[in-house]
Order: C-alpha cells, then sequence, then structure tokens
C-alpha cells in the first residue's frame, strides 16, 4: 500500500565563520510563529536505491528505505518544481514495492535497483507552532553521514518543511532570519544529491545539446530530446492519476511524430516512420479515457448553459450512465500498455535514435538554413488542406476535411516551436499563429464529436421512454457552433498567414 504527500520545503546549510556555529536562532515571532515545541531527537538510518547508471539521481528522483522515525518505509520522492517534492510512502519491506517500481518504470525498465548510498542521520526536530497551537512547520538539524563504496562525507544540514496548507511566504521568512545567523539556502535539492557530490558518486552528465552547435541536426536532436523527456516525466503522473497528465504525455507523443514528420530532411525516415507509428500506438490506448473526459465536460457545460425551461427529463442521470458505461476499463487499457513489453521498446528506441541518430546529409547544414523551410512547407501544407475543405459543401465531408487540417495546424505549430531555439521571435509568432488556427480547428471537431454522441443520447433516452427533447436541443446548439466556427476560419486563416511572419521566417 502506499500514500502520497506533498513536501513543501527548504534546506539550509551553516556557513563559515563564528556565525554558524552558533546554531539555529530562535523564530518565536517570525511570521506568526508563536512558539517553538522540541520533539527531540531521532536517528534515521536510510538507503537509497538506483540503478547502476543511476538514472534516477540524474532525473532528480530518491528513492530510499528508511528505519528510524515515525515514518519509516519506502520513500519515493518525486520532484514537482524547485523545493516541492511528492512523496510517495510504502510500507516498510525488504524488498521495492510493487507500488513504487510501476512510478519507476518509465526510467528504470528492465533495469535493476540496487543500493547505492547509505544516509545515517541524528535528527533534532522542533515544531514551529501558531497561536492557536496549530502546527505551522517542522524544523529538523540533522547530522549526517554519508556512506558509498570506500568513500564517506559527514555535514550538518537544517530542513524547513510546512505543513499542509501553510502559506510558502513562511519559509521566505525563515530565510531571512536565518541568513542573519549564518545560515544559507543549501546548494544541494537534496540530502542524496549531496552526499553523491561529497563521496566522488554524482552520476556522469547526460549528453546534451552543444550550445555552439548551431546544425540542423542540433537543433532538431535537443527538442527530441526534450520530448522524450516530457514522455518519460508523466508516466508516473499518469499511473497516480494526476490531472492532465495523460494529456501532456499524448502531447510529447505528438510533438515527437510531427517533428519526425516535419523535419524528415534532417533524420532518415527508414527509422523515424516505424518510430512514429509506435507513438501513434500509444497516444491512441492513452487517449480513450481522456478523449471521454474532454466530452463529458462539455457536455456538462452545454447542459449547465441551458435555462431550466429546455431541460426536460432525467438528463443529469443519463449523463451519467452513458459516461460510466464509456469509461470502464479505459484506465486499465492504458495502464496495461504502460506495462507492457511494447511501450518499453518504444522508449528504448527513442533512446537509441538520440543514442545514435539517423542524421541525413541537410542536419550538418545551419539551422537557419534547413528549419524556415520545413516551417514554411507544413505551413503550404495546411493551406492546402483548408481551401480543400473549404470548397467542400458543408457536411460530413467537409467535417472530414477540417478535421485533416486540424492535424495539419498541430503540425505546422509544433514544427515552428521545435525551431524557435533557432530561430527565435520568428518561429514563436508563426507558432503562435497556427495555434489560433488549431483552436478554432480543434473547436469544431469537438462539435463533431459531440454531436455524435448527443445522437446516441437521445436514441438512449428514447429506449429509456425519457424526453430526447434536450439532447436535440444541444445537438442543434453544437451545429450552430460548427457552423460558426466555419464561417470564421478564412479570417483566422488570413490573418495567421501574415505574409511578414513568413518573411521573417526566411530571414
Amino acid at each position: 500500500m502506499a500514500d502520497t504527500k506533498r513536501e513543501i520545503e527548504r534546506k539550509f546549510e551553516f556557513t563559515s565563520g563564528a556565525a554558524g556555529r552558533r546554531g539555529v536562532p530562535d523564530l518565536t515571532g517570525t511570521a506568526g510563529i508563536a512558539a517553538v515545541l522540541d520533539q527531540g531527537t531521532v536517528d534515521l538510518d536510510a538507503v537509497y536505491y538506483d540503478t547502476p547508471d543511476q538514472r534516477l539521481a540524474a532525473d532528480g528522483l530518491t528513492l530510499r528505505r528508511r528505519t528510524g522515525g515515525a515514518d519509516a518505509g519506502w520513500h519515493l520522492k518525486l520532484p514537482v518544481s524547485p523545493g516541492v517534492r511528492d512523496e510517495v510512502r510504502a510500507d516498510l519491506a525488504d524488498t521495492v514495492p510493487r507500488a513504487l517500481t510501476a512510478l519507476l518504470r518509465s526510467r528504470v525498465r528492465d533495469g535493476a535497483l540496487l543500493p547505492r548510498m547509505r544516509l545515517l542521520s541524528s535528527r533534532k526536530v522542533l515544531h514551529l507552532m501558531d497561536g492557536d497551537g496549530a502546527l505551522l512547520a517542522e524544523l529538523s538539524t540533522d547530522a549526517v553521514r554519508a556512506e558509498a563504496d570506500d568513500s564517506t562525507a559527514a555535514w550538518t544540514e537544517v530542513e524547513v518543511e510546512l505543513a499542509d496548507g501553510v502559506d510558502p511566504a513562511l519559509l521566505d521568512a525563515v530565510e531571512k532570519r536565518f541568513r542573519k545567523a549564518g545560515l544559507a539556502v543549501s546548494a544541494a535539492p537534496s540530502k542524496l544529491a549531496r552526499a553523491l557530490s561529497e563521496t566522488g558518486s554524482a552520476p556522469a552528465p547526460r549528453p546534451g545539446s552543444d550550445p555552439a552547435d548551431d546544425t540542423a541536426g542540433a537543433h532538431v536532436l535537443a527538442y527530441l530530446r526534450e520530448q522524450r523527456d516530457a514522455l518519460v516525466a508523466q508516466d508516473p503522473a499518469v499511473r497516480r492519476g494526476l490531472p492532465d497528465s495523460v494529456h501532456q504525455m499524448r502531447v510529447a507523443t505528438r510533438r515527437l511524430r510531427s517533428a519526425f514528420r516535419s523535419y524528415r530532411r534532417v533524420l532518415d525516415r527508414g527509422i523515424t516512420d516505424p518510430l512514429g507509428e509506435e507513438l501513434r500506438w500509444l497516444a491512441a490506448e492513452l487517449g480513450v479515457d481522456r478523449d471521454q473526459e474532454v466530452l463529458l465536460e462539455r457536455l456538462r457545460t452545454r447542459l449547465g448553459e441551458l435555462p431550466p425551461t429546455l431541460v426536460h427529463g432525467p438528463v443529469r442521470g443519463r449523463l451519467r450512465t452513458w459516461n460510466t458505461s464509456r469509461r470502464s476499463g479505459s484506465r486499465r487499457r492504458a495502464l496495461a500498455a504502460l506495462d507492457g513489453e511494447r511501450y518499453l521498446a518504444l522508449l528504448d528506441a527513442l533512446d537509441a535514435l538520440l543514442q545514435d541518430p539517423p542524421l541525413r546529409p541537410a542536419a550538418a547544414k545551419p539551422a537557419a538554413k534547413v528549419l524556415p523551410k520545413a516551417v514554411l512547407a507544413d505551413h503550404a501544407r495546411l493551406s492546402g488542406r483548408i481551401d480543400e475543405a473549404l470548397a467542400l459543401a458543408p457536411g460530413g465531408d467537409r467535417d472530414l476535411a477540417l478535421h485533416r487540417a486540424r492535424k495539419a495546424a498541430k503540425r505546422a505549430r509544433y514544427a515552428a516551436e521545435a525551431a524557435t531555439g533557432a530561430l527565435g521571435a520568428p518561429a514563436k509568432r508563426q507558432a503562435k499563429a497556427m495555434k489560433s488556427v488549431q483552436t478554432l480547428l480543434g473547436d469544431h471537431q469537438d462539435s463533431v464529436v459531440a454531436r455524435e454522441a448527443l445522437r446516441g443520447l437521445a436514441l438512449q433516452a428514447s429506449g429509456a421512454r425519457e424526453p430526447s427533447f434536450t439532447w436535440g436541443v444541444l445537438h442543434g446548439r453544437e451545429e450552430a457552433l460548427a457552423e460558426r466556427r466555419e464561417r470564421e476560419l478564412p479570417g483566422v486563416w488570413a490573418k495567421a498567414s501574415d505574409p511578414a511572419v513568413r518573411a521573417g521566417l526566411r530571414g
């Protein structure tokens, strides 16, 4: 069994000189701290686990088995933002609990988790209380000894961790008070990071892009690396069911596929096309639940906009029943995909591509010469798709054509985003313009999908001898919205196709 706690904390270390030797100052009276209660001292023994090549440490994750203290057990810490981590806890056991290994699958894959570092800490704990006797934060002073193979290190650090719901501004006030007493914010984000550094056990830096390399290949690979990292990082969030995580993981897959297709003069399609198909598969497996979630929210919003006189029958109950039946098993399907060998093979293939990229001759040319051509080609492709769609009569064929145009708009946007590092402001403006077209076409496609769902709901209601009137009203409103979007498209496209933007891309 595992549970999660959001940690908001700040670590401090003593500076050299007499000020540091005086110890932690009394914080009574600082930012609403009315009392400081001594909780005694506890001895902690933590063994940190990682892969032989230290993949967890390289990504800022920590996995430990700790004894001593009130929260003895296994702890997996996932970075959220500077000073903020989610700690996933599991009961004490001899081996890493399955609940935690699942969250590490995208990084560990078929590798082993082995003990890499032992930290022994003598922790003095103080509770910082407000005037009502409520806990504001826990202040710990840790005398730490790190043991790694034949190397050791020792230091003392101070940590202030906020209680749930406390304003993070308290940490700023404590930091100000500490600075005057000779304590500075620690340069290391965690005990493990400091231990690895001071024992000479830190992981080797990952290969990255050379800032001086301004070739097309360097820029495209840097973008692909960023999306690969996003894909890997979202995996545990999807498994935990965090908001927007599925969407963000799918976006990473789409951006990778888009870059493979847009920059085919840079990377060999013989290698990238099969990878693109695997990314399409993953996005589809993840998307079942997400698409239903988006559709449900749209229908709920539209239903909430109706005046009561247009709501006939048990429409909200019907909507709940319909949603439950559609989402049954969808999350299990997504998690099954993430647990499967096909997914791990995809991640390994992405790593292999980045390690030994299948570069084509254009990759060695300056980015400013190669990337604009790809961005402009995607713009021209989108232009053709829009012209084709608008030439059709309203109806199903036009809806399909506009959906194809939406996909082209997304690809044009991602191509421009990928080129931003090399082309700067012109690429940013192009990406923004393509996003406006994508948004309009996306709303149109969402209306198409919603109308199909509403027809199904109306049939279900009729079959259950419920009024279908409200579903018809909603269908009519969605149809009118789609017609508005089609009328707006030429104007939005004309604005997005500003020749000055394209001229900027050409330099």
